[in-house]
């Protein structure tokens, strides 16, 4: 039996190939919709967080986390990437707090991501000293800090362990990977501008060690705290 639209005509049917088509596209324009507001998916590649995040471990970054931004979209010439970071805030309704892990735009090569701690947000003075983190005079006692080095360091990267006292300006944010003695951050190469953070991570959905050659099961589906 034939169908037929308003006019009378028969309609006609879509070929396989459009319907296909059609459909293909429909998912591609939801998933960067979806990349662009809302959720991106991110590898760990090196160590500076653990333990919270090991190398291998696969997470979900929050990008409503801290309001909804209309994405910038910059090409970056002779470096093959295109930076989507640096956009207006349509809405905004926080900033990264103390405390959050957060995925943002490496301020020294745009074409790269990292994910640290925040240690200190805007209008925070911050002391490190042999290791030991103050924050506007009070002793930080963080339960996620990882120390793999005993000694205190005194040569060209003595940051590491006694840096400050510095103030966060507005609009910035100070981070820290979680394994202290291991993570290239803040105390090297200074502030995070808000306006670079990508968004919150929150749970890894997916974690493989190469080293090894297994999954760990155990890490999968754990919110990243």
């Amino acid at each position: 039996m034939l169908d037929f639209n308003v006019s009378g005509h028969p309609k006609r049917r879509k070929s396989v190939f459009r319907e296909y088509t059609e459909a293909i596209l429909i998912a591609l324009v939801a998933a960067l919709f979806l990349r662009a507001f809302v959720v991106q998916a991110f590898k760990i590649p090196s160590g500076s967080m653990i333990p919270t995040l090991a190398i291998g471990d696969h997470i979900l970054v929050n990008k409503l986390s801290y309001g909804i931004r209309f994405p910038d979209v910059n090409w970056i010439p002779f470096a093959g990437c295109v930076d989507l970071a640096r956009g207006a805030h349509a809405v905004e309704w926080d900033i990264p707090e103390r405390g959050d892990v957060i995925v943002f735009v490496y301020p020294q090569d745009r074409c790269k991501d990292f994910v640290k701690r925040v240690v200190a947000v805007p209008g925070d003075e911050l002391v490190i000293r042999n290791k030991k983190v103050y924050i506007n005079g009070d002793l930080v006692e963080d339960a996620h800090a990882r120390f793999e080095d005993r000694g205190i360091s005194l040569g060209a990267d003595h940051v590491r362990d006694n840096l400050g006292p510095v103030k966060v300006p507005d609009g910035h944010v100070f981070v820290m990977g979680d394994n202290r003695d291991r993570s290239f951050d803040s105390r090297f190469w200074g502030f995070v501008p808000i306006e670079d953070v990508r968004g919150r991570a929150f749970v890894k959905y997916w974690s493989w060690d190469s080293e090894n050659g297994r999954l760990r099961w155990w890490r999968i589906g754990r919110l990243i705290h």
